[in-house]
């Protein structure tokens, strides 16, 4: 069994796919999860920050999606077959700068980190 060295932070990094998700559903458009995954993987792509494949950032996005449904963030219709997703505007600002804090903290240990060694 491996044990960990204490040298790893207990904070990880920012999740860039929630950041993406939370950039696409803040405009007023409603997304059914096929464009809306489309728009995430082409910034993620961009950013140079796509790893494990497509199918499984798919998965791990639909999760973190279905994750701000369930926090209020983003609002899920269903029109029989059809599900259509749309950012929820109070929820969605909080989220948001909560992900910009975390996010400057995170710089900031890092350059912390850099700078003691």
């Amino acid at each position: 069994m491996a044990h960990s060295s204490g040298k790893a932070s207990n904070r990880r990094a920012p999740d860039i796919i929630t950041e993406e998700l939370l950039a696409a559903v803040t405009s007023k458009t409603s997304y059914q999860f096929k464009p809306l995954f489309d728009l995430v993987f082409t910034k993620l792509r961009e950013r140079n920050a796509v790893s494990g494949g497509e199918e499984m950032l798919r998965l791990r996005s639909y999760e973190k999606l279905q994750s701000l449904v369930d926090r209020g963030a983003v609002k899920k219709t269903v029109t029989g077959v059809v599900k259509n997703y749309k950012g929820v505007r109070a929820p969605l600002q909080v989220l948001t700068a909560e992900m910009q804090q975390l996010r400057t903290e995170w710089r900031e240990r890092n350059n912390a980190t850099r700078a003691g060694g």
